[in-house]
């Protein structure tokens, strides 16, 4: 496929999180996709994920740990089967109400027309600060 293909592949996935739709995410990954986030063990969101059923878990965790009020990729880059996107987002901590600000970048590699692995990097400081101040209160 080419760049510009895999980069309707992954801009595709965008816009179906940001219609909540994700099964229509998910049918844009290879069924076996690793899927791997940011932060130590005791973040919920955080690790390595391999399949459909593990991913869609992700997003379930996802959600109820933060509520996502702006979530913005703003440039996408592709070289051969790579896609990097670059963005930013804000979202709610549900446990503990504070707001947090969040740089990400996303490395996707697409093979086939399907995303086979998804990396992201980002400093979850803030938010696993949030995380374990939740948990010490509870």
């Amino acid at each position: 496929m080419s760049e510009q293909q895999n980069l309707e592949v992954v801009r595709k996935g965008y816009d179906a999180f940001g219609r909540g739709d994700i099964p229509g995410l998910l049918s844009l990954l290879d069924p076996q996709v690793s899927w791997l986030t940011p932060g130590p063990a005791d973040l919920p969101t955080a690790g390595t994920r391999q399949g459909h059923q593990a991913v869609g878990e992700f997003f379930q965790t996802l959600s109820s740990v933060v509520d996502i009020a702006r979530f913005e990729p703003r440039e996408f880059i592709a070289q051969g089967e790579k896609v990097v996107v670059l963005g930013d987002d804000t979202a709610r901590v549900k446990a503990t109400g504070k707001t947090i600000e969040f740089r990400w970048a996303h490395a996707f590699t697409v093979r086939n027309g399907k995303v086979v692995s998804f990396e992201e990097f980002g400093d979850v400081s803030a938010l696993v600060a949030e995380v374990r101040g939740a948990q010490a209160r509870a």
